[in-house]
């Protein structure tokens, strides 16, 4: 007779698991500057995006073969580096434009939430899971991200010292991609900065990837999901921007808030940030049984997905706004 085993439940790891759509489908980002230039400017946005969201709901339909496949779309607004108006008087207002120009916003979510969600540190703990692609030739001798606050697609130039005595200085050198294709695209990443009391701010492009992993379903905090959609119940929205869920479930018919892919439909001055994004994303140790999770289910649906989380994100850019 073999000894039993007794095992605490709460050794067991676990990985919350989290339904899926095929795609999240971004609507937009608003700052602080959009809601000054008054509805207009949403107005413009939504018409200027109406067209794109047809275009990647037609091709998310494509790669379904053909079948309905499962679409939410949702709404990113910045309560993290400027507190304006109040949830009470911008979110109708951005509901009524949307659906002024025929769309429906299924999820909205705060930018805040993408660096602290309640006690959860998000933004601090998906830095933890950076680790930096070492460029060829390297020799250890650059700083880690975690303590420079900068990521890099590849090998930074060289700073110029002055010489030795008798030593003739170094030649200027160019900063080199990592993945270069014939010549370079060569970008550094501010992650995050520190005030002068000791407070830090994460950077837009960090926030963002943080945003990306939430809509791929790959964002785990000690196993559990982050950034749960909560059902937005009565008809009135709150005062504070901190008494609103990070999550909202605007749209109670809605499709999953996260999907096998994303897309997002915004004006060309966001390209830079989500340059920045993807070399963020492409240097991050996802959560393995997260993304065990999403391959399993993917297979059993016959969904292709690229083994580069990076890779399941894509963009429309449009002129203007």
């Amino acid at each position: 007779m073999k000894d039993a085993v007794f095992r605490e439940t709460t050794a067991e790891p676990r990985t919350q698991s989290v339904p899926l759509s095929h795609l999240s489908l971004e609507l937009g980002h608003v700052y602080m500057e959009d809601f000054e230039a008054g509805p207009g400017r949403l107005r413009r946005h939504f018409e200027a995006v109406r067209p794109w969201v047809e275009a990647a709901r037609a091709a998310a339909a494509d790669r379904a073969g053909g079948g309905r496949p499962r679409i939410s779309t949702c709404f990113l607004v910045d309560d993290y580096f400027t507190r304006f108006s109040r949830p009470a008087e911008l979110v109708p207002l951005l509901l009524a434009e949307a659906g002024r120009a025929g769309l429906t916003v299924d999820y909205l979510a705060r930018e805040s939430g993408c660096a602290v969600n309640g006690k959860v540190p998000v933004a601090e703990a998906v830095a933890g899971r950076i680790v930096e692609e070492p460029p060829p030739g390297s020799y250890g001798n650059r700083p880690p991200a975690a303590q420079t606050g900068w990521l890099a697609n590849g090998v930074r130039s060289p700073a110029a010292r002055t010489p030795q005595a008798m030593q003739r200085a170094a030649a200027w050198q160019p900063p080199t991609e990592t993945a270069a294709r014939r010549h370079s695209v060569f970008l550094d990443v501010e992650l995050f900065s520190d005030t002068p009391d000791g407070q830090r701010v994460w950077s837009c492009p960090f926030l963002a990837a943080v945003w990306q992993l939430a809509r791929l379903g790959l964002l785990r905090h000690q196993g559990d999901a982050v950034l749960d959609p909560h059902p937005h119940t009565g008809s009135a929205f709150p005062d504070d921007w901190d008494e609103l869920p990070a999550l909202v479930r605007l749209n109670p018919r809605a499709a999953p808030f996260a999907a096998y892919r994303t897309c997002s439909v915004l004006p060309n001055r966001f390209l830079p940030v989500e340059h920045a994004v993807r070399v963020i994303l492409d240097q991050l140790e996802v959560d393995a049984e997260a993304l065990r999770q999403v391959g399993e289910r993917s297979a059993r649906e016959n969904v292709s997905l690229p083994a580069s989380v990076a890779d399941r994100v894509s963009y429309l850019f449009y002129a203007g706004s």
